[in-house]
């Protein structure tokens, strides 16, 4: 099984199986429009225009699982990120990406990379996770997506290749990007 074998909702409520992005290196965020890490935005953008005519796609899925940061509609965060930041990527119906109603894309996303810790020493990283310990208790431990703005790297073949967290920034992982999209 591979990315490729999901299907997942467009604005609308319209399927879009993610084989049509075959042969293409994708970036795969849960976003949300009133987050912290929204800021991430303008470097996704940044990206996309960069790369994808070398095959590189974003998908954006708002997610409003965390502190209520996507109350809108689908297309309202749409529109939002079009608005403040440009963004010509796709952004697909919102979703849950933990817990009983998580999209199963996003299931299989973290069942391929497994969250790697927090490191402490790194004071994003400790905030998040006392956040989470004083919120979100159940999502601390184990492969849970911890916040918005967690990304995952995705090879040609529909392989999960890496998991960002969202305190990593989408410009610190561009070198594994240009890597793939040379192999």
């Amino acid at each position: 099984m591979t990315v490729f074998d999901f299907t997942v909702k467009a604005k609308g409520g319209v399927d879009v199986p993610l084989s049509t992005y075959e042969g293409n290196v994708l970036l795969v965020v849960n976003t949300a429009s009133k987050c912290e890490f929204t800021f991430q935005f303008e470097q996704l953008q940044d990206l996309h225009e960069k790369y994808q005519e070398k095959n590189f796609k974003i998908l954006g899925f708002p997610c409003n699982q965390f502190d209520n940061q996507e109350p809108g509609t689908s297309e309202d965060a749409a529109q939002f990120c079009q608005i403040n930041y440009g963004v010509t990527f796709p952004i697909f119906e919102k979703i849950a990406v933990n817990g009983e109603e998580e999209e199963p894309l996003f299931q299989y996303l973290k069942q391929k990379a497994p969250f790697q810790g927090f490191d402490e020493s790194d004071i994003t990283q400790k905030l998040l996770k006392m956040k989470l310990e004083s919120h979100y208790p159940h999502w601390v431990v184990g492969d849970a997506i911890k916040w918005n703005f967690t990304k995952f790297l995705i090879d040609k073949n529909g392989m999960v290749v890496s998991r960002y967290e969202p305190f990593q920034e989408p410009v610190d992982f561009e070198k594994e990007i240009e890597t793939l999209l040379a192999s």
